[in-house]
């Protein structure tokens, strides 16, 4: 990725006509929201607390701030980044799994970003709020599968192992990981070996996190990644993290990385250019950088801090909420992928605020965040 250069491109301008729901969209969102449901009543019942139906355990909460520098190029000086300025942010780190896990079930990683004080009219179900979000996993610029129908084929196969067997679970993410080395090692990669427990026990600050599906650009269409860059986080790319005997070992490093480290990203966009090659309706397919790039438009700066606390989980994993749909219109979530995930994400914090007597509230600003 060229974060440095903006190469001449032509952005397309959004239309509505672009967005095509997906045959029985509606009956998909019905199932997703049973599935999601399901795997939250199973945790919730053996736990006593509800998490959230996917992404439930952190491993840093973190605060910092985000820049947005002068002199963008005009196409991508939009929404958020359309003036020069610094806002506060907050940051958890996850993995996608609904249930608790052992870090030795290696599965992908989440970063959420929620950025405090933003300007601009609102996207439905936020309005008064001044908070934008940004959801993003590592591992690929595009989606597991091109549309919600097939996402919720591999989530009901996904549901039934929520909180079962934890030790035959650690033992099959050992194998998987062994055959996703394998695979990588011929210049291949597995999604699904990754997702069931094959991800590489790598460090989580090292990781590059994508949106994978597009969002509103101001009148573009983008998609965002986040990616490190302090040399800090970089020497940790594809660093091995130790793991063993250590349940929460990624938890563990993050806390002991902020102990005494700043940290830097860069929040990059990738600009939609070519309809038929980037496609809006099939999050499957990656958006080739050779048509358009991603492009630095912002950086998060961390200071060194306490990454994780019992009271900052009670503020972030309990009381916050993180959804690509808490922002500004200019940057409203874009194709089925996303249409769908609207309904998810309000049922997880629907389910969260009444099982944990939790008045789940958009922050105004993060003066009262635990540090």
């Amino acid at each position: 990725m060229d974060s440095h250069t903006t190469p001449p491109i032509s952005p397309l301008i959004y239309q509505p006509g672009f967005e095509v729901p997906e045959e029985g969209e509606v009956e998909t969102i019905a199932g997703m929201l049973e599935t999601l449901r399901h795997i939250s009543e199973v945790t919730y019942k053996d736990s006593g607390h509800a998490t959230r139906s996917v992404h439930a355990k952190s491993h840093g909460l973190l605060h910092g701030k985000l820049t947005v520098a002068e002199g963008l190029p005009p196409a991508y000086a939009q929404g958020i980044f359309s003036k020069p300025g610094n806002w506060p942010v907050v940051m958890r780190l996850s993995t996608i799994p609904g249930d608790m896990l052992d870090d030795n079930v290696s599965t992908p990683r989440g970063m959420a970003v929620k950025i405090v004080g933003v300007e601009g009219p609102r996207l439905e179900d936020s309005e008064g709020d001044v908070t934008q979000d940004l959801a993003l996993v590592n591992g690929s610029p595009s989606f597991a599968t091109p549309g919600p129908k097939k996402f919720l084929g591999n989530l009901k196969l996904l549901a039934p192992t929520t909180d079962k067997a934890p030790g035959l679970k650690k033992a099959l993410s050992a194998v998987l990981r062994g055959t996703e080395k394998v695979i990588e090692a011929v210049g291949g990669q597995s999604p699904l070996i990754i997702a069931l427990g094959g991800h590489p026990e790598t460090n989580i600050l090292g990781e590059s996190f994508f949106s994978q599906a597009p969002i509103l650009f101001g009148p573009y269409m983008a998609k965002i990644s986040i990616v490190p860059i302090s040399s800090s986080l970089t020497q940790l790319t594809k660093a091995p993290v130790d793991l063993d005997g250590k349940p929460d070992g990624l938890r563990e490093a993050v806390v002991d990385f902020f102990a005494s480290n700043s940290a830097e990203w860069e929040v990059r966009a990738q600009l939609c250019t070519d309809l038929d090659k980037m496609p809006i309706e099939d999050a499957s397919v990656p958006w080739p950088e050779d048509l358009s790039p991603y492009v630095t438009v912002a950086r998060i700066s961390a200071p060194p801090q306490a990454a994780w606390s019992a009271a900052l989980s009670k503020a972030v994993d309990d009381d916050m909420s993180f959804s690509p749909w808490h922002g500004i219109a200019a940057h409203r979530p874009i194709g089925s992928i996303m249409r769908v995930r609207k309904a998810a994400y309000q049922m997880s914090s629907r389910f969260r605020a009444e099982r944990n007597g939790a008045a789940m509230k958009e922050p105004a600003d993060l003066d009262n965040l635990p540090r």
